[in-house]
Order: structure tokens, then C-alpha cells, then sequence
């Protein structure tokens, strides 16, 4: 933070010092005119300056919204992959893993998906998903096909684990620190800079600013949000685990 006020501070020395020591030699001309290039080459930096501020600020969340989403569907995947697997364990242990990987599923809809909101999973969600996993891997099983459901059971839960990690990853996803405040301020900057270098607009001259103004509120309040993943207007929901729940009622029941 210091390094940042500094070099915002330097810069503006840089500036302060060349417009004294050029007034004072005698160099260039007085500019106070609104279209002057004094007041054109800094608009058109600044709004150089607020679209990279604001690309930043759209492409990084959204990028990461869409990996999380797609990770969704590979976590559901893994979910049903299992409950494929576990169709081939021997009875009744095979129905049980069936329904605790079902409930499990549940869980994650209906309780845990809230608290991604807050940036957290559940500590009972991953307590789940190891308890099945030492139920599998301490199940004693005889015959070729029995092994062969055992083996394929766990090395799904193993995706299914490395999956939930990944969700508890994007959870916590955050845009880079104050990506969201430049933004705005850029923004800010840039609707009031006609007015910052002398001119008063007025009459028709005002529309395109009016329009500029409000397509510029809407685009920061756009990256408002989808600066959270899971908890904005714009956020991941639970779809690919709900299509689960219904995908697993027509896999065989190992009962």
C-alpha cells in the first residue's frame, strides 16, 4: 500500500515540477482551453486508463466464474461416476455407498451451497466424503468383478474429493485487490472530466454524456457483480448437481 501511494505521489510530483520548471524557462504556451492538448492527451489517457482498469476487473471474474462452473459439472460427473461404480459392490454395501454418494450430493444443494457465499465449505461436507472414502477402501471383497467395482468406486471418489478442493479453491476466488475501487474511480473520472477541464456542457452536448454516463454506471455495477463466484446476481448455482439427483433415479439400485 505505501509503495502504491508513493508512486502515485512521485507522479504527480513529476507533473508539479515540469509545470514549474516550463512556466518558469519560459517554454510552450499558456493552455486553459477545454479542447486544448493539455486537457485532450490527458482524456484520452484516462480513458486508456479506465477500459484496462475495467477489462481487468471483467475478464479476470468472469474467466474465473466460468472455470468454477465448469467445475461444477466435472464434481456432478465424478458424483455419478461413483454412483455407476458403487452399482457393482456387493450387497448391501453397495446400496449404502449408493445412497450416502445420493445424500451427499443433497447435502451439497441444499446445505452447503449457501455457505460458498460467504467464501467457505462445509466442514461436515468433506467429513462425508472421507468417511465414504475409508468405507470403500476397508471393504474386503472377493472375485474379479467385485474388485474390479471396488477399484473404479475409489478412484471416482478420488475425483470427486480432487473436485470439492477445486470448488473450495474457486470459493475463495477474489478479484485482485483494489481492482473494483479503480474501477470506480476511474470511472467517476472519466464521466466528470468535461467538467474537471472547463467546459459546461449544456443542451444536446449533454445526451452523449448522459448515455456515456449511464452505460459506464451499468458497467461497474456489471463487475460489482461477478466479483464473487458464488454470491452476486450473476452467480454459479447448484444446476449440475440438481440434474444429478435426477440422473441418478434411472442408474440400477444396488439392492
Amino acid at each position: 500500500m505505501l509503495v502504491s501511494v508513493l508512486a502515485v505521489a512521485a507522479a504527480v510530483g513529476v507533473v508539479a515540477i515540469a509545470a514549474f520548471l516550463f512556466r518558469k524557462l519560459g517554454h510552450g504556451s499558456e493552455d486553459m482551453l477545454p479542447n486544448g492538448p493539455t486537457a485532450g492527451h490527458a482524456g484520452s489517457m484516462l480513458s486508456s486508463l479506465f477500459l484496462l482498469v475495467f477489462a481487468i476487473a471483467i475478464v479476470v471474474p468472469w474467466t474465473t466464474a466460468d472455470s468454477a462452473r465448469q467445475n461444477t459439472y466435472t464434481e456432478s460427473r465424478a458424483a455419478v461416476e461413483t454412483y455407476w461404480a458403487a452399482s457393482g459392490l456387493p450387497v448391501p454395501v453397495g446400496a449404502q455407498v449408493q445412497q450416502q454418494v445420493r445424500d451427499y450430493v443433497q447435502y451439497v444443494v441444499q446445505k452447503e451451497w449457501p455457505l460458498m457465499a460467504d467464501g467457505r465449505l462445509s466442514v461436515e461436507g468433506a467429513s462425508r466424503l472421507d468417511a465414504l472414502r475409508t468405507q470403500v477402501a476397508g471393504l474386503i471383497v472377493t472375485g474379479d468383478d467385485a474388485k474390479s467395482a471396488k477399484s473404479a468406486t475409489l478412484d471416482e471418489l478420488k475425483e470427486l474429493s480432487a473436485a470439492r478442493r477445486q470448488r473450495a479453491a474457486d470459493a475463495q476466488a477474489r478479484p485482485p485487490a483494489g481492482v473494483l475501487p479503480l474501477t470506480i474511480l476511474t470511472g467517476s473520472i472519466v464521466m466528470l472530466y468535461p467538467f474537471l477541464a472547463g467546459a459546461r456542457p449544456r443542451g444536446r452536448t449533454l445526451v452523449p454524456l448522459l448515455i456515456m454516463a449511464g452505460l459506464l454506471g451499468f458497467g461497474i455495477f456489471l463487475t460489482w457483480q461477478i466479483s464473487h463466484v458464488f454470491a452476486s446476481g450473476l452467480s454459479v448455482g447448484p444446476e449440475a448437481f440438481r440434474a444429478v439427483l435426477d440422473e441418478f433415479q434411472r442408474i440400477p439400485w444396488s439392492g
